[in-house]
């Protein structure tokens, strides 16, 4: 039997494709840090607005834009390779309303 000895690969050397490989990493990484942020600035609205007595109208429409910015953040989580979604919907304390519009792709208006 013959027993090669472990390759090492240098991570610390500047190829091309190691420059490109960071500074991908740190796109998605900024990317899901801003859907993170819309997604908080989304709930936080429709939180505030409900305690403030919004009309129903105004609810859906805060409704289906916090649904709208919790997918992208899910789509934005599974890009980085983040697949389990139970943690976020617990940290953001996702409302059941916003889950149920999740995916939903609404008419727009013409």
């Amino acid at each position: 039997m013959s027993v090669r000895p472990p390759q090492f690969q240098d991570r610390h050397v500047s190829t091309g494709f190691n420059v490109l490989e960071y500074e991908l990493m740190a796109e998605r990484a900024d990317a899901l840090g801003r859907h993170g942020t819309k997604v908080e600035t989304a709930l936080e609205r429709l939180r505030g607005r409900t305690e403030q007595g919004c009309s129903p109208l105004e609810r859906e429409e805060l409704l289906d834009v916090a649904a709208d910015a919790v997918w992208a953040f899910f789509i934005q989580r599974e890009i980085c390779g983040l697949r389990d979604q139970r943690d976020i919907v617990r940290r953001y304390a996702i409302p059941k309303e916003v889950l149920a519009r999740v995916g939903i792709v609404r008419k727009t208006g013409s």
